[in-house]
C-alpha cells in the first residue's frame, strides 16, 4: 500500500511526463506536416517522373528537433517543481480594503482568509504546519475559511485536525461548506445522511471553527459591530450544489449592518449577491484554485481559470460591493501548483 505522499508523487510524475511528451509531440507535428505534404507531392510526382530519387519523406532537421526538445523541458521543469515544492510554497497576499461605512472601532481590523484545504490531497504534515504558523504569525483578529475542507469524504481531515486546530484568532474562526464537502453524501441513503452530517460538523468543532450554514454571527467592539454571514455552497451550473440560502443567512441582519459574506463559489456573487436587496460589503470566496497553474506578476495575471470563471482570483468591485477570490490553501487532482501558489490572505479593513 502506497502512502499519500507516494501516490501524489507518482501521479504528479505521470502527469508531468505526459504533458511534456504531449507538448514535444505537438511541436514535432509542426515540422512533420510540411514533411508529409512534401513527401505526398513527391510520391504523386513519381507516377509521372520515374527519375525521382531518394526517400519520399525527408528526415527531420536535427536543429528543429533539438529546439522542440528544449521547449518541452520548460513545462517538465516547472511541473516537477510544482509537484515537489510548489504545492506548499505558501504565498501571503496582503490587501487593504477600504469602505465608506466601516464602523470606526474596526479600523485596521485584520482578517485572514484561507480556502480549499482539500485535506484528502495533503501529504506532508510538517509543510502544512508551516502554513498554520504563517497564519498565526499574522496575529489575526478573525480567521475565515471559505470551504472545501475535504475532497470527497469527511474523514480525510482527521489526520490534520490537530494541526488546523492550532490556528489562532482573537475574535474567533468561522467557516462555510464548499462543493466538495457534499460529495461524501452521494452514495448514502437518506437515512444515513443525518449521521454523516453530525459527524462531519463535529470535526469543525474540533478544528475550532464555527460553521455558518446559512446563518450569521456578530463581532462586537465596544458599542459597534460587524456581521459575519455564511452560506452553504451555491455554484452556477448544473454540477454544483445549490444549498446556499442568502435570505436565511441574513435573518435578523439590519439594513445598515456592515456585512462580510463567506460564499465558497465566486459565481454566487454575480448571480445572487450583487442583486440582493441587502448590501453586502465584502464577499470572500475560493473554489477556482487559479486552476493551480498560471502566471502572476505585477500588472499581469493569466491562468486557464479565466476561461471558466469571470472572477477567478483577487479583488473585484462592483456596485460599491467587493469580492475577494482566494487561490486556495491545498490542491486537488494535479498534486502540485505552478505559478498559482497556495494562498493565505490578510485583509486589513480601513475607512475610505
Amino acid at each position: 500500500m502506497f502512502s499519500g505522499t507516494a501516490v501524489n508523487f507518482y501521479l504528479g510524475m505521470f502527469l508531468t511526463a505526459f504533458v511534456t511528451k504531449l507538448i514535444f509531440a505537438v511541436l514535432l507535428l509542426f515540422q512533420d506536416l510540411p514533411r508529409m505534404l512534401y513527401g505526398g507531392g513527391k510520391y504523386l510526382g513519381s507516377f509521372f517522373n520515374t527519375d525521382i530519387q531518394g526517400p519520399f519523406i525527408p528526415s527531420r532537421r536535427k536543429i528543429l528537433t533539438g529546439i522542440a526538445a528544449g521547449i518541452a523541458t520548460i513545462p517538465f521543469a516547472t511541473m516537477l517543481y510544482g509537484v515537489t515544492k510548489g504545492k506548499y510554497r505558501y504565498e501571503l497576499e496582503k490587501i487593504k480594503v477600504k469602505f465608506n461605512n466601516l464602523p470606526s472601532a474596526f479600523e485596521g481590523y485584520k482578517i485572514v482568509q484561507i480556502s480549499d484545504i482539500h485535506a484528502g490531497s495533503l501529504d506532508n504534515k510538517e509543510e502544512v504546519m508551516k502554513g498554520v504558523k504563517l497564519i498565526n504569525d499574522l496575529k489575526p483578529d478573525l480567521v475565515l475559511f471559505t470551504g472545501d475542507l475535504v475532497n470527497s469524504s469527511k474523514d480525510e481531515v482527521d489526520p490534520y485536525i490537530d494541526i488546523f486546530n492550532k490556528i489562532e484568532a482573537k475574535d474567533g474562526k468561522f467557516a462555510v461548506l464548499g462543493n466538495h464537502d457534499y460529495y461524501g453524501l452521494y452514495d448514502l441513503s437518506e437515512e444515513e445522511k443525518p449521521a454523516y452530517w453530525d459527524d462531519f460538523f463535529s470535526k469543525y468543532s474540533r478544528l475550532g471553527f464555527n460553521l455558518l450554514n446559512n446563518s450569521n454571527a456578530t463581532i462586537h467592539k465596544g458599542k459597534e459591530m460587524i456581521r459575519v454571514v455564511g452560506v452553504e455552497n451555491w455554484g452556477a451550473g448544473r454540477w454544483f450544489p445549490k444549498e446556499g440560502d442568502l435570505d436565511m443567512a441574513l435573518e435578523n441582519v439590519e439594513e445598515d449592518d456592515f456585512c462580510i459574506l463567506l460564499s465558497h463559489d465566486p459565481t454566487h456573487w454575480d448571480e445572487k449577491v450583487l442583486a440582493h436587496k441587502k448590501h453586502i460589503d465584502l464577499t470572500l470566496s475560493g473554489h477556482t484554485h487559479g486552476f493551480q497553474f498560471g502566471i502572476k506578476m505585477p500588472g499581469f495575471s493569466w491562468s486557464p481559470a479565466q476561461y471558466r470563471y469571470k472572477r477567478w482570483m483577487g479583488l473585484h468591485e462592483e456596485k460599491n460591493q467587493k469580492l475577494y477570490v482566494n487561490k486556495g490553501f491545498g490542491f486537488l487532482a494535479f498534486p502540485g501548483r505552478v505559478g498559482m501558489w497556495p494562498e493565505i490572505t490578510l485583509l486589513e479593513l480601513q475607512t475610505a
